[in-house]
C-alpha cells in the first residue's frame, strides 16, 4: 500500500525515517565517495564561484557533456569579477551549444549582483546567497554545502533518485509537495560533521551506480540500507506521474543569401533562446506549402522579398515544452534590407564569431567551405 501524504513534510519525514540507521548509512555513503569520487575539476578546491558555475551547468546536463564547457569558461573568466565584467555576447558564444541558454544570463546577472552586492565573495548566508539570480534552493544548498560546509540539503534529480529508493517513497516525485518531503528527508540524512562529502556522494551515488534505469545494487555501498532493494522494487521507483506529450511545431528557416553575406538577426531578450543569433525563422501554417511559408515568413516578418531555393537541411530540435520540425531553405535575394531589430548582413565566414542555438548552430555548419560556393552559385 502507498504511503498517503496527508502530513506536513516535516512530520512525513520523521516517520519515514523511524528505524533507519541514519549514523550508518552516512558513514558508508561519506567513505564511499571519499575513495570512489570521480576527479574533476570543481572538487580540487572548494572554490565556490567554480561550484556555482559547476551546479549550473550541470542543471539539464551530463558531466561529460559540461566537462569541456567548465573548462573553456573558467580559463576565460576565472573568477565571479571577470565574469560580471564580461559582455553578454561572449558568455553566450562560451555557451553555444550547451543549451538552456537562460541558465548562462542569469549566471552572468548572477555575478555581477555579486560584485555590486557583495563585493565579489559569494556569501555564507542561506538567505542572501538565495537573493542572488539563478541560485535557487538546489544551487543554494551546494554551495553552502560544499563550498562552505554548512550541514544543508542539496536536493536534485540524482538526489530524488537515491532517497526515494533507500526509504521507498512512493509519491510522485514530480509532484511540489514530494520535493519538499525530500528536502526535509535530506535535512535530516545530511551529516553535519562533513555535509561536502555526503551531499557530493548522494550525487555521485546518483550518478554513477543508482542510475535511472538499471541501477547497479550489486555495487551500492549502501544497499544494506536500501528499502527498495529489499522488497525488489528498485526499478519501479522514483514514482513519477504521465508526462503530458509535448506539440510539434513545424517551422521554416532560410538563409538569404545577397552576395557573399546572409542574413542573421539577434533573437529578442526575454523569450525563447533570447540574445541568441539566428536566421530568419518562423511557424508555417497548417496545409501551407513549406516554400510559401518561407517567403511569406521572410516578407511580413523580416522585409525580405525573395526566390526560394530548394531545401538545405531539416532539422528536428525538441525543447522542454514543445519539438520543432525545421526546414531550412537557401534563398537569393530580391529586394528589401531586413526588418528584424537587431539584425544584419553577415559574411559566411564571420557566423562562428557569433552564438547560435543548437538548432540553428546546424544551419552554419553546412555553410562551409567549396559546399557554400557551389550553392551560392547554384541560386545566382
Amino acid at each position: 500500500m502507498k504511503r498517503r501524504a496527508t502530513a506536513e513534510p516535516a512530520d512525513r519525514a520523521a516517520a519515514i525515517l523511524q528505524g533507519f540507521d541514519v549514523a550508518g548509512f552516512r558513514c558508508r555513503l561519506v567513505d564511499w565517495f571519499r575513495h570512489q569520487q570521480r576527479d574533476l575539476p570543481w572538487r580540487r578546491d572548494r572554490d565556490p564561484y567554480k561550484i556555482w558555475v559547476s551546479e549550473v551547468m550541470l542543471q539539464q546536463t551530463r558531466v561529460e557533456t559540461a566537462l569541456p564547457y567548465f573548462l573553456r569558461f573558467v580559463e576565460r573568466f576565472p573568477t565571479v569579477e571577470a565574469l560580471a565584467a564580461a559582455e553578454e555576447a561572449d558568455v553566450l558564444k562560451l555557451w553555444e551549444g550547451l543549451g538552456y541558454y537562460s541558465r548562462a544570463r542569469n549566471l552572468l546577472r548572477g555575478a555581477r549582483q555579486v560584485m555590486e552586492e557583495f563585493g565579489g565573495v559569494l556569501p555564507d548566508d542561506p538567505e542572501e546567497l538565495a537573493r542572488i539570480k539563478g541560485i535557487g534552493p538546489y544551487t543554494a544548498g551546494a554551495i553552502l554545502s560544499i563550498a562552505y560546509g554548512r550541514p544543508v540539503p542539496a536536493v536534485d534529480g540524482n538526489v530524488l533518485r537515491v532517497l526515494s529508493r533507500l526509504l521507498l517513497v512512493e509519491e510522485d516525485v514530480q509532484k511540489p509537495g514530494t520535493r519538499r518531503l525530500f528536502t526535509q528527508l535530506a535535512a535530516a540524512l545530511v551529516c553535519p560533521d562533513d555535509p561536502s562529502a555526503f551531499n557530493q556522494g548522494l550525487m555521485e551515488l546518483g550518478a554513477l551506480v543508482c542510475t535511472p534505469r538499471a541501477p547497479k545494487c550489486l555495487l551500492c555501498p549502501v544497499r544494506e540500507d536500501c528499502r527498495a532493494y529489499a522488497a525488489g522494487r528498485e526499478r519501479e521507483l522514483p514514482a513519477k506521474g504521465k508526462r503530458k506529450a509535448i506539440p510539434t511545431v513545424d517551422m521554416v528557416a532560410a538563409v538569404v543569401w545577397r552576395g557573399a553575406a546572409v542574413y542573421v538577426y539577434r533573437r529578442p531578450e526575454g523569450g525563447l533562446l533570447g540574445g541568441l543569433w539566428a536566421f530568419p525563422d518562423g511557424e508555417r501554417r497548417a496545409d501551407e506549402a513549406w516554400e510559401a511559408a518561407a517567403a511569406r515568413i521572410l516578407r511580413e516578418r523580416y522585409g525580405l522579398a525573395v526566390a526560394v531555393s530548394g531545401p538545405l537541411l531539416d532539422v528536428v530540435h525538441t525543447f522542454s515544452h514543445c519539438r520543432w520540425n525545421l526546414r531550412v531553405f537557401q534563398c537569393a535575394w530580391v529586394a528589401g534590407d531586413g526588418a528584424a531589430p537587431d539584425g544584419r548582413w553577415v559574411e559566411v565566414d564571420k557566423l562562428d564569431e557569433l552564438a547560435f542555438p543548437a538548432s540553428h548552430k546546424k544551419i552554419v555548419a553546412a555553410l562551409d567551405g567549396e559546399t557554400v560556393s557551389a550553392r551560392r552559385g547554384a541560386l545566382r
